[in-house]
């Protein structure tokens, strides 16, 4: 055994599918599932069933929320240009707004270039947008930030072209963030696997790996769906991956890819910093990272029960997770109840 502590991991991109879609994963198995994964803190995304854009949705989501967290959570608010009015009230109980401009799951992509200006003049500029953007619409964000002065972060990266696009921008000072996911750097368009953004290529991929330094965040972009819709005939995009994110790149640190203090960056350090939250020494992990195991469905306690991963030799079991001063998992074992985790925003 050899175990290295850790800050508790800041994942700020899961779809936990709560309210409305809880046969795939729930608020309760979606932060269990992260806790396993040695990740104390997770962001929701907006785009359930019945879209967070309004303060009524919102209030409804944290109730639920509240009730069922095991670990940190906190919420984001959405918008495709209607519901401006929303803004002021919304923005005090969220930690960011999420816009979708590109093909995403769900009717929540944002078109109109003029209702986008108005999201960039209203949304309180102490608060984050973040984007879902590809191609051209990473050039689109970059000149209306650069001319309305918002702090925007473009989420899940997946291209040469489009992380040249982010580096240029923040070469000119603009406070511009970006994340990537495992799934886009451990699997290429040739595996099929069906997720949003797609797959990129090997090329790309090592592009990204390549220029780690210049990416603020990894994210999981959790998106779990049951096996049966994802063998269907129209197979619905996404992957879960909360809980296997830090094994595969602690793999990768033992391989000499990036240090240890890289992966702390990544999923400690700079979430931290560009979300404002405040230290918290009381949420850290302990791995064995001396410990090798093959990923297998039948042991992962997300609600959804398969990864694209299974099968896989990883190196890095996480043996305990703290959070609040208390030892909140050990062992493959929830030792809190539901309602442990806290409200960010």
């Amino acid at each position: 055994m050899k175990l290295l502590r850790l800050p508790g991991l800041i994942d700020i991109h899961v779809h936990l599918r709560d309210p409305g879609e809880i046969q795939k994963e729930d608020f309760y198995t979606g932060t269990l599932s992260a806790l396993a994964g040695g990740v104390t803190t997770v962001f929701d995304m907006p785009n359930n069933i019945v879209p967070i854009f309004s303060r009524k949705s919102l209030l409804e989501k944290l109730s639920v929320a509240k009730s069922k967290a095991v670990c940190d959570f906190g919420l984001y608010f959405g918008s495709i240009g209607d519901n401006i009015s929303e803004f002021e009230k919304a923005a005090a109980d969220v930690i960011g707004l999420k816009v979708y401009l590109s093909l995403t799951t769900g009717k929540y992509v944002l078109g109109d270039e003029d209702k986008l200006k108005i999201i960039f003049q209203n949304w309180p500029k102490q608060k984050i947008i973040v984007f879902h953007a590809e191609r051209d619409r990473i050039d689109l964000v970059i000149r209306l930030m650069e001319k309305y002065g918002n702090k925007v972060h473009i989420t899940h990266v997946t291209t040469k072209d489009g992380l040249e696009k982010i580096i240029a921008a923040k070469s000119d000072n603009l406070p511009l963030t970006c994340d990537v996911t495992p799934h886009h750097l451990f699997l290429t368009d040739t595996s099929g696997v069906i997720v949003k953004p797609a797959l990129s290529t090997k090329k790309d991929q090592d592009f990204l790996w390549n220029n780690l330094k210049s990416i603020d965040c990894l994210v999981s972009d959790h998106a779990p769906h049951t096996i049966s819709e994802k063998k269907s005939d129209k197979p619905p995009s996404g992957v879960p991956g909360v809980e296997t994110m830090l094994p595969l790149m602690l793999t990768e640190v033992k391989k000499g890819r990036l240090s240890v203090n890289e992966l702390i960056r990544l999923t400690s350090t700079s979430p931290r910093k560009i979300f404002n939250l405040p230290q918290d020494d009381s949420a850290y992990i302990e791995v064995d990272t001396a410990e090798e195991y093959i990923i297998e469905n039948k042991s992962l306690f997300t609600k959804c029960a398969w990864s694209p991963y299974a099968g896989w030799q990883v190196a890095g079991r996480v043996k305990k997770v703290y959070l609040h001063r208390k030892l909140a998992f050990e062992n493959g074992k929830l030792l809190v109840s539901q309602g442990f985790g806290n409200y960010l925003h």
